[in-house]
């Protein structure tokens, strides 16, 4: 079962709740996630493998640390991931990014994939798939479902707020991830929004109703 990360920082939970806050506009919302994102990159990288090198300082040569070849791919879901992804850029200024678009169908109410464009030695990346918001769970279980179609093998999840109901659905179909967040909230309510949420990431974000 993939595990759940709750990132408890302080400088994370005092700039989520600026994100929450209705009275946050669209500049400072969009610079708030980005923020966020970084901080949370600087976690989610925590277990990356690293190996020795030599190096020359000004006083003598010395053995020190880089990330051992470990290749990163960012996979934003269409529209909202986007916000995130400068953030975690700032970080990791070498990943790849692939993109994911995904509709909901007015029938049957379940995510449907329009777009996927990927980094072309997917084998051989850890891709970390973005969405502010994991609420019912369907759209990130469909994106990761796209990235396993296509030969990923190493995925995580990374989220600003979840709903239980989401991440459960996401343990379900896809043991193997790993979810990291800085917020599980309470609940769905009859709409399928997170309670207490910060109600529509994408919107907020681009300044669209």
């Amino acid at each position: 079962m993939g595990r759940v990360y709750v990132f408890d920082h302080p400088l994370i939970q005092h700039k989520l709740t600026y994100i929450r806050d209705v009275n946050t506009g669209t500049k400072d919302f969009r610079e708030l996630t980005d923020e966020v994102a970084a901080l949370m990159a600087f976690e989610i990288t925590r277990d990356l493998p690293l190996e020795d090198v030599k190096v020359q300082t000004p006083i003598m040569e010395t053995t020190s640390k880089v990330i051992s070849g470990k290749k990163l791919g960012l996979v934003p879901i269409l529209r909202a991931g986007l916000g995130m992804v400068d953030g975690i850029l700032k970080l990791i200024p070498a990943a790849k990014v692939g993109h994911v678009g995904l509709y909901r169908d007015p029938e049957t109410l379940k995510p449907v994939e329009y777009y996927v464009k990927l980094p072309a030695d997917v084998e051989e990346r850890e891709f970390i798939v973005i969405d502010p918001m994991l609420a019912t769970g369907g759209s990130a279980v469909e994106a990761i479902n796209s990235l396993k179609n296509r030969g990923v093998k190493n995925i995580k999840m990374m989220c600003l707020i979840a709903a239980p109901e989401g991440v459960s659905l996401l343990q379900e179909a896809h043991p193997d991830v790993d979810i990291y967040i800085a917020a599980l909230d309470e609940k769905l309510n009859e709409k399928g929004y997170i309670i207490p949420g910060l109600g529509d990431a994408g919107d907020r974000l681009f300044g669209t109703k």
